[in-house]
């Protein structure tokens, strides 16, 4: 096995790569859940059981870190040098600020269900090609982190205005 403190693409036993296959990786992990679940180690007594606990959580965060396209971008991102520190950088593109502003505004004005999900499709669409610009900056022959880690603050834009545009929708309908 390897060591709680190797990456998560180690941990995982898979390229440090943007693009995954889900399928392994769920693989992977199902296996290590099988080595690593307490209960195997019960008779080994506690002191056994604790690492297998935090093995069992190590195994389950990496799990959840490497399913998300937006965190596993970060934690590329971090790896190769270009931290998203999202609290402390704020800056974006002045045309995606501008897009910010309209689809606002678009929430705002929108009074049906039908122009709701019109503008959810769009910020979709969105979100699709910033996660294939990820790919290019993150797996391409000219490997970009610190243009990936843009894209990543966009994507976190997006995915906080999808949850809510998904709010405005369920208050509309009910």
């Amino acid at each position: 096995m390897t060591s709680l403190s190797d990456d998560d693409f180690a941990l995982m036993g898979l390229p440090r790569r943007f693009q995954l296959d889900l399928k392994a990786l769920d693989e992977r992990w199902k296996d290590l859940q099988r080595q690593t679940h307490p209960d195997r180690f019960a008779a080994e007594g506690a002191a056994a059981q604790r690492v297998a606990m935090q093995w069992s959580v190590r195994v389950n965060e990496a799990h959840q870190r490497l399913r998300d396209p937006v965190r596993r971008a970060a934690y590329l991102c971090e790896l190769l040098g270009a931290p998203i520190q999202a609290e402390s950088n704020t800056a974006m593109p002045a045309d995606f600020l501008m897009q910010q502003m309209q689809w606002r505004e678009d929430l705002e004005a929108a009074t049906t269900a039908v122009a709701i999900e019109a503008l959810l499709d769009e910020v979709m669409q969105s979100r699709r090609e910033s996660i294939t610009r990820l790919g290019a900056c993150l797996d391409g022959p000219q490997t970009d982190p610190q243009a990936a880690s843009g894209v990543v603050r966009t994507l976190m834009f997006i995915e906080r205005f999808v949850a809510d545009v998904q709010d405005h929708l369920d208050r509309l309908q009910t």
